[in-house]
């Protein structure tokens, strides 16, 4: 594995490699925020009122969440101070915080949105987070994961040519359930996803019936902190 990447490295250009990286699916890189929490909207039990996503980055998702649970108080967290910066002169009204300042977090949240960051988490230290965002849930509270499929060649290929994945590791739907099981959450359901590109509108209709199929570019897990 290569050396730890640093997001702030990134920060003025991630959109453009993000476009280079996933143009050939989608070219409006919004599409994978939109469809992303439109599926947590969907599987939620509850309409939470505090709502997390750990690791942000520039806070290409917060407006896509706030939409989505528009009663919700939304903040977002990073390791990148820079990365932060961004998302909060995008984001004016929401909270951001560094995620090595623990004292931002005042509140336990009832949803966590954690997409495409367990990859880039050190091996050593992934069961050590997730148990963090076990202990920032309320009672009854919902963890939401996505991650990158590592069955999927073309999922792959884009990982070893994308810059800020040189550090990347990916995860088997396996290893994310066994941590999540681990922190004491169950595990309420997992699926794999982003099958069909959207100018494919026609067959949009198939990601609601392959989810068990391992070759979407991606895959969820929910986890639930029991009440």
């Amino acid at each position: 594995m290569s050396n730890k990447v640093d997001f702030d490295d990134y920060t003025n250009n991630y959109n453009e490699l993000l476009r280079e990286s996933t143009g050939f699916f989608s070219a409006n890189e919004e599409y994978f925020a939109r469809y992303k929490i439109e599926l947590v909207r969907k599987m939620v039990n509850r309409k939470p009122g505090r709502i997390l996503e750990y690791g942000c980055g520039i806070g290409r998702n917060i407006p896509f969440l706030r939409t989505a649970f528009p009663s919700a108080h939304v903040e977002g967290s990073d390791i990148s101070q820079a990365s932060l910066e961004i998302a909060r002169r995008d984001n004016p009204d929401t909270h951001f915080f560094v995620e090595r300042d623990e004292a931002h977090l005042t509140e336990p949240v009832d949803l966590i949105f954690v997409a495409g960051v367990f990859h880039h988490i050190p091996v050593a230290q992934r069961a050590g987070v997730t148990r963090k965002l076990f202990d920032r849930l309320a009672p009854g509270g919902e963890l939401f994961v996505f991650e990158h499929n590592p069955f999927n060649p073309v999922t792959r290929r884009i990982v070893d040519n994308c810059p800020y994945d040189e550090d990347a590791v990916l995860l088997k739907p396996t290893e994310l359930k066994s941590l999540i099981k681990g922190a004491s959450l169950s595990v309420e359901g997992a699926g794999y996803c982003l099958f069909v590109p959207p100018r494919l509108s026609a067959l949009t209709w198939l990601e609601n019936v392959l989810g068990w199929l391992p070759l979407g570019g991606q895959y969820w897990v929910r986890g639930l902190r029991p009440t």
